[in-house]
């Protein structure tokens, strides 16, 4: 085929011909063997807008990601907007899409919009990894609780936590609400430790109308391990259709309440082992303590 200016003469003429090969179902490799035509993008322009054979695809791993990417790129998404939705890399997709009309030069502000996400992106993954790091190597430093340890961290958990006597209002009596299941945990232990039975224990939940309540029940029992007899009437707070609750889904259980009968003396041993811990704050030299 002579050429003009660099070109194919009649290159419609040659098109045509490229085409009609495709439609029977010739490979790239075939049709340039057929046309004697071996520059590459010449090939691939005379046959633009034809699918392949069948038979010329290989199946691939990524073949839902190479249709995928051809159907964003169809609705004018650009290579970063596809690679961030899909997390390929650029020269898979310039390979999956090469054939199909590029879109339409977009706003500079939305390109700077989705390069400014995919870094966002990136740092909340980094932020994410640092965070969870800091807690492990906290958590590993804790190590194994002494009984003293335990009984002041309960002290301390229950007058930040528990019900309070007041002058004007006595109530003697030991009762910590929470919703955190690890607080529970740790409360029930501090009990034990300081030798409550658990038969004197009682428990109930306090929830949101609207929650699944049956649900919340039963984690609550599991979670501490008893019976449903020991268990009060759950305690039910009337939802108000002008609040917006963050506090809703699967995760919401409400809050569980830990009462402990007859337990004047032990409301009083807190409220004495908590001013004792002030008290001893108060007196610490932090330069001085080894």
């Amino acid at each position: 085929m002579a050429h003009v200016n660099g070109g194919y003469a009649d290159f419609e003429g040659l098109r045509e011909r490229a085409l009609a090969l495709r439609r029977a179902g010739l490979s790239l490799r075939q049709i340039r063997d057929e046309l004697k035509v071996y520059n590459n993008d010449l090939l691939n322009h005379l046959v633009r807008g034809e699918p392949p054979p069948a038979w010329t695809r290989r199946p691939r791993a990524k073949d839902d990601l190479r249709e995928r990417a051809r159907e964003l790129r169809l609705q004018g998404w650009t290579y970063d907007r596809i690679q961030l939705e899909l997390g390929c890399s650029k020269s898979s997709i310039s390979l999956w899409v090469r054939d199909l009309p590029r879109p339409e030069r977009r706003d500079p502000s939305e390109q700077a919009r989705i390069a400014g996400r995919k870094r966002w992106d990136h740092e909340l993954a980094v932020r994410d990894e640092e965070r969870r790091r800091t807690k492990q190597a906290s958590a590993a430093e804790v190590g194994d609780l002494s009984e003293r340890e335990l009984f002041l961290l309960g002290v301390g958990l229950y007058w930040a936590e528990g019900g309070k006597d007041k002058p004007y209002d006595r109530r003697e009596n030991v009762t910590f609400v929470n919703s955190d299941p690890g607080m529970i945990e740790v409360f029930l232990r501090w009990l034990d430790l300081m030798g409550v039975e658990r038969d004197r224990v009682r428990y109930c939940v306090m929830i949101h109308e609207n929650a699944d309540v049956a649900a919340a029940e039963r984690y609550w029992a599991d979670l501490v391990g008893a019976e449903r007899t020991s268990f009060n009437k759950t305690t039910l707070k009337k939802h108000n259709p002008k609040t917006v609750r963050k506090n809703v889904g699967e995760t919401y259980r409400g809050c569980l309440a830990v009462k402990v009968r007859r337990s004047a003396d032990l409301y009083r041993r807190i409220e004495g082992a908590w001013y004792g811990i002030v008290l001893s704050a108060r007196n610490t030299d932090p330069q001085n303590r080894t």
